[in-house]
Order: C-alpha cells, then sequence, then structure tokens
C-alpha cells in the first residue's frame, strides 16, 4: 500500500468503558484493526429524536486499513448497542512508515 488514503482512523463513540473494550479487543482479534485506542471522560451533545441529548462517552480510535473498512463497520455495527453508532473513518494521509507496515501486518486476514 502506498497511496494516501490506504490506511483509515475510524471514529466511534460508546457509552461506557465496557462496551468499549468489548468492541475493541474484537476489532484486533478479527485482524479488522491493528489498534484501537479508548479515550474516557467524553461528553456528547447531540440531538437524537427531536432533542437534545447529553452523554458521557468513551471513543474510540480505529487504526485499519482501506480494504478492512467495510467489514470493519459491519462488524462494529452489529456489536454495538446504539441504534445509529457513529462511525466515521478519516484518511490517514502520513505516517511513520515502520507504524503504516505495522498497520498492514496486523490487519491481514488470517490465511
Amino acid at each position: 500500500m502506498t497511496a494516501e488514503t490506504d490506511y483509515r482512523l475510524v471514529l466511534c463513540t460508546c457509552p461506557d468503558q465496557e462496551c468499549a473494550t468489548r468492541i475493541a479487543e474484537r476489532l484486533v482479534e478479527e485482524r479488522l484493526a491493528a489498534c484501537v485506542s479508548l479515550v474516557p471522560g467524553l461528553t456528547s451533545i447531540y440531538r437524537w429524536q427531536g432533542a437534545i441529548q447529553r452523554d458521557a462517552e468513551v471513543l474510540l480510535l480505529i487504526k485499519t486499513v482501506a480494504v478492512r473498512f467495510e467489514v470493519l463497520a459491519a462488524t462494529l455495527s452489529a456489536l454495538h448497542p446504539y441504534e445509529v453508532p457513529e462511525i466515521i473513518a478519516l484518511p490517514i494521509t502520513a505516517g511513520l512508515p515502520d507504524y503504516l507496515t505495522w498497520m498492514i501486518q496486523c490487519t491481514q486476514p488470517d490465511t
């Protein structure tokens, strides 16, 4: 992989640490993500079903490769307790070459 759009940082919020940990471990176990960082202490304010909501959440920073995104998104959606989970993918346009190579290695499907 060499194009700047081959790597992704996926953002997803979870309702609590337990849910975030369960999802993160599954994504890494299934080689859909090389690494998932959990950021606790987040407060999200959003509109849902016509009302303004405010909730404590845990943010997942999911590092993956573009070719695994569709399966990752489907798995994440199936595991997530929210009716409409936040799943946003951002391109990683630069990074330490050794780290990017490691991401590729960690996200290769088991053969």
